[in-house]
């Protein structure tokens, strides 16, 4: 019994990954914009994790202990990259 709860709480957290991900790319969209525009290389593209936590929580109406699960659960499958504590990136391949 403990263990299907488990599951189904995995399932619902996976199901947040491709919404999750839709926000992360939107934001480090804005995020190459700016370093075009100061001719920078735009590889260097990350988010701040509060920042992308932040947008989770308001564009999805989901509460900040969900989206940082979310967060966590990204990385532990391999769709981001964390670079230190504070900022993330899109890792190459870890999309859809």
């Amino acid at each position: 019994m403990n263990t299907n709860n488990l599951s189904n709480q995995q399932q619902i957290i996976q199901s947040w990954f491709e919404p999750a991900l839709h926000t992360l790319k939107a934001l480090i969209k804005k995020c190459e914009e700016n370093l075009e525009r100061i001719k920078a290389d735009t590889k260097n593209a990350a988010v701040k994790r509060d920042d992308f936590k932040e947008n989770l929580v308001l564009q999805h109406r989901i509460t900040y202990n969900h989206a940082e699960e979310i967060i966590k659960s990204l990385g532990r499958a391999g769709r981001i990259r964390f670079l230190g504590s504070s900022y993330i990136q899109i890792k190459e391949g870890g999309e859809a």
